[in-house]
């Protein structure tokens, strides 16, 4: 009995036991062994959130004094609707960061030297949050796309203003008023689409450099076109509008009539494009 009472004495005194720390770590009573639980729980994740923070999150483990204080503040203070606000603010210009990195290796993909101003990035989202910037999101997207296109496409576009240019003068090459050619291979003779035709349509597409893209031929399947809601580029609805049944041009769309600043994989940005359209019927 006397041996059990002096086990129990030791149990009690070590759930009331003060872990010693240095300078650097933390003094806590263990009060009892709920207590002593939570501890061993906490020691246990450590070495997981020692691994997440330096290879996650990126802290540098020279500043862990800094960290454990964040730590610290964020697990003992009562909750602040404020203090949250900012403590979030702080995780995003975190990422800020690594995001301007990312725009910088598009921007400049074969020189590491350069890079955007992350503060150029971070006063935009600023003044979107604020309302100061009267462009809508939608606006500054849509402008950030064109001139990325552009930075990265621009020759695409010189190339084909210059085929544009060339080909304008050859024999039996037609110019729209707003920049689309055409050449008739074979003349129809059939009616012109009217608003809600539904035309059968053999096509070939390629680019000015001769690379075929796109070929109904190839597939032995004509494409169908509903004049109510045609669901092709504006180059080939003013077109067909203007091919009579039985029809077969060659038709050389300005990228602004094509696909202008979208990528659409083999067809880059800023692409003028050449097709073979036959209206079969």
């Amino acid at each position: 009995m006397k041996k059990v009472l002096l086990v129990a004495a030791s149990v009690a005194v070590a759930a009331m036991s003060v872990v010693s720390c240095d300078n650097n770590g933390a003094s806590t009573t263990l009060k009892d062994e709920v207590d002593t639980i939570a501890y061993d729980f906490g020691v246990a994740q450590s070495e997981g959130l020692k691994q997440y923070m330096t290879m996650q999150l990126g802290v540098d483990t020279a500043y862990m004094d800094e960290f454990i204080k964040g730590v610290r503040e964020g697990a003992m203070n009562e909750p602040e609707a404020k203090k949250d606000a900012y403590m979030e603010g702080v995780k995003i210009g975190h990422q800020l960061q690594q995001m301007a990195k990312g725009l910088s290796q598009t921007i400049y993909p074969d020189d590491s030297t350069k890079a955007v101003n992350v503060k150029c990035l971070m006063d935009g989202i600023i003044n979107g949050l604020n309302g100061s910037e009267k462009m809508t999101a939608e606006e500054a997207n849509n402008e950030f796309n064109e001139k990325m296109a552009m930075r990265l496409f621009g020759d695409n576009k010189k190339a084909g203003e210059d085929y544009l240019a060339a080909n304008k003068k050859k024999e039996g090459v037609q110019t729209t008023p707003n920049g689309l050619q055409y050449k008739v291979l074979v003349e129809g003779t059939g009616a012109l689409p009217g608003d809600s035709t539904v035309l059968k349509v053999n096509y070939e597409g390629r680019t000015i450099d001769g690379k075929v893209f796109d070929s109904s031929y190839s597939r032995n399947q004509p494409l169908e076109v509903n004049m109510a809601n045609p669901t092709v580029i504006e180059g080939w609805i003013q077109v067909l509008k203007m091919m009579p049944a039985g029809s077969k041009w060659e038709v050389t769309i300005p990228q602004e009539l094509a696909y202008g600043a979208r990528n659409m994989g083999e067809i880059k940005p800023f692409s003028t494009l050449i097709f073979t359209i036959e209206v079969m019927e």
